[in-house]
């Protein structure tokens, strides 16, 4: 919907230098031009021309962040929204992620708005108000593709565009994450154990475990079963969770299942279990791998040709198998081009991602054991086949510099960072190509850098669990209930006998049902061994009287020994346990000398019943027995006594 970064002045404005005489001839536009614009075709001049804003989710500004208690982040890439709610100055939530998740996600924001900055360069601060591109008379005036971006398909969401965070927003974000390992508990107030299990999808991507006093949820974010660099899904842990909240929207993206033997890939039986499934089969991990050499195969042909090869892919995993495997090609074709990436995380990143061996597949781990580095980038630093620079402008990047290259750069947006200088040096050039992922609107990213003459290829790498292996997976996983997103309601079927299954919707609440019938009570060991039981009449049952202090621990509800000390030698009143059998109950009555007689009756309705024993001697009384009660009516207070010792004796009492 933006332009990307000005790159020189001719881009900006007709060959205007200053930024500020630029900005003179734009407001001069004519109106007649300004309609124009709606009518014409979707082209460069359709963008809009001034300092990005970031969309956020639709209602965020609607919540009371106040009202947040936790917030969970299961990949790097969802770290980068962060900032947006913990700025906020009344959000006070607990957030948590994995240590590496943190990390990474901390370095893509920094990258993020040290390329902002240039925006900032060309256009100046950012006033308070809202920018005159978000004024509805200008947005009357975008084309409609522009249009329905900016405001939704309801016209709703304008306001959920926000102007970029800051590094010091960046800094005060990263200080709210409690960092955790995986499978490593943290308690949240003493009532909830969270804990985070792999994914596989990237390095450091989770899926979490919530424990708590009344069940069990299994949160199932985007999942990949084998990683050639993360370890893989953890889908174990999750077993036998009572509620399952499955967000994996894969496949959505999917248009049907193949059963072809000839495409190579394996499928499943949607009543299979996982454990039975041949992973080694499976062709996910042979995909992926085809994919990438793909890639290779054209970056070979375009260097060969005398063309670069650009890729501003944003997945840490990818970028790191394409690294190993794009060198790897170049050696085996004595093929001496450099390999450049240019970012100012680059160093830090390249770095970390060595020193992480348990956060790595198992793959990688048997490299390090076998005296080998985790990955290749670290000899290609050394043997000075990859180089890292810091910006696009640098002065070693200046003095090294040669072409043909293949270069990886943020940001996959094509609107900032490197990437769009480079975009902008290549884009005229046939030999050259560009990478990108499926996501991106391909037609819309380009539109600034028409006519193409550079080679788009874009790629889809696996983002989560396939549509046939769902089935398996929630059969194996076993839980009581599973929620799933409205838009897979067409995509899966679930077995009703073997769990219920509800849909849930944006903005609106779900009811969950109550799945576990009966609640956990941990008694404190000096509590426990001061009480006394009886055993009951009825069921043959032990029961005692106690008294301590109740308290929600580490996900458990326990009860602690109070400040009254000795629970025996407290005076209690005896308490009367049971149900009056009649019969029992006439036959001591008539052991005191009790003249009696029994009347049943029923309420107008029907719900109500009662046995009446009214007693005729030696003085009058009334018995009435329910199922919720037993009521003596006497005004002889003898008599009363007696009745009252008769039903004890055939009830409980402790």
């Amino acid at each position: 919907m933006f332009l990307p970064v000005p790159t020189d002045s001719f881009s900006m404005c007709n060959g205007e230098i200053n930024s500020r005489s630029c900005q003179k001839s734009l407001d001069l536009e004519s109106n007649v031009y300004k309609r124009r614009k709606i009518d014409k075709p979707l082209d460069e001049s359709s963008l809009i021309r001034a300092e990005p804003r970031y969309k956020i989710i639709k209602n965020l500004l609607l919540w009371n962040v106040s009202f947040i208690d936790v917030v969970l982040i299961s990949s790097p890439m969802g770290i980068l929204g962060l900032p947006f709610l913990t700025r906020s100055k009344d959000f006070s939530a607990k957030v948590y992620a994995t240590e590496v998740a943190a990390r990474i996600g901390q370095l893509m924001m920094e990258d993020l708005v040290t390329m902002h900055k240039e925006f900032r360069q060309v256009y100046g601060p950012e006033g308070s108000g809202s920018p005159q591109w978000m004024k509805w008379e200008e947005l009357e005036l975008l084309p409609s593709e522009l249009k329905e971006i900016a405001l939704g398909k309801d016209g709703t969401d304008l306001a959920g565009w926000m102007p970029l965070y800051s590094a010091a927003d960046v800094k005060d974000c990263m200080q709210k994450i409690q960092t955790l390992k995986y499978a490593e508990e943290a308690f949240y107030n003493g009532t909830l154990i969270i804990k985070a299990f792999a994914s596989g999808l990237e390095i450091g991507t989770c899926n979490w475990s919530i424990i708590c006093p009344k069940g069990s949820i299994a949160y199932l974010s985007s999942s990949v079963f084998s990683s050639a660099t993360a370890m893989c899904f953890d889908y174990n842990a999750l077993q036998r969770s009572d509620v399952i909240l499955y967000t994996d929207f894969t496949p959505c993206n999917a248009s049907s299942i193949s059963n072809d033997d000839d495409n190579g890939s394996a499928t499943a039986d949607p009543n299979q279990s996982v454990d039975t499934v041949n992973w080694e089969a499976i062709a996910d991990d042979y995909q992926e791998m085809e994919k990438l050499d793909f890639i290779c195969s054209c970056s070979m042909n375009s260097v060969k040709a005398g063309g670069s090869v650009l890729i501003p892919v944003g997945r840490v995993g990818i970028i790191l198998q394409l690294l190993e495997r794009i060198a790897l090609c170049l050696e085996s074709q004595n093929l001496k081009v450099p390999i450049y990436i240019v970012s100012s995380v680059a160093e830090e990143l390249m770095a970390f991602t060595n020193v992480i061996p348990e956060w790595l597949s198992k793959q990688r781990q048997d490299r390090l054991y076998s005296g080998q580095p985790l990955f290749n980038h670290m000899e290609l630093l050394n043997d000075k086949r990859l180089q890292l620079f810091p910006a696009i402008h640098s002065l070693k990047l200046l003095t090294n510099w040669q072409e043909p290259c293949i270069v990886f750069c943020p940001h996959w947006s094509l609107r900032l960072g490197p990437v769009v200088h480079l975009l902008r040096r290549w884009c005229r050039d046939e030999n050259s190509i560009l990478v990108m992922e499926e996501g991106v609107d391909a037609s819309l990213a380009l539109l600034p850098f028409r006519p193409m003459k550079m080679k788009v290829l874009q790629c889809s790498f696996l983002s989560g669990i396939q549509l046939q292996y769902s089935g398996p997976l929630l059969k194996t996983l076993q839980p009581r209930h599973v929620l799933f997103p409205e838009k897979l309601r067409q995509h899966i079927d679930p077995p009703k006998n073997l769990f219920s299954s509800s849909y849930y919707s944006e903005d609106e609440t779900l009811n969950v049902p109550y799945l576990k019938e009966n609640s956990e009570l941990d008694i404190a060991g000096d509590l426990a061994s001061r009480l006394h039981y009886t055993t009951l009449k009825q069921g043959n049952i032990n029961i005692a009287r106690l008294k301590g202090e109740l308290a929600i621990e580490q996900g458990k509800y326990r009860l602690l020994l109070g400040t009254e000390q000795d629970v025996s030698s407290q005076i209690r009143p005896v308490v009367h346990l049971g149900r009056i059998n009649l019969d029992t109950l006439l036959t001591e009555l008539r052991k005191i000398a009790l003249n009696i007689t029994v009347e049943e009756t029923t309420s107008a309705d029907g719900l109500y019943k009662a046995s009446l024993v009214h007693v005729l001697e030696p003085n009058k009384a009334t018995i009435e027995i329910t199922e919720a009660q037993t009521l003596i009516s006497t005004a002889d207070k003898n008599l009363a006594c007696q009745i009252s010792e008769a039903i004890s004796c055939i009830l409980d009492c402790f």
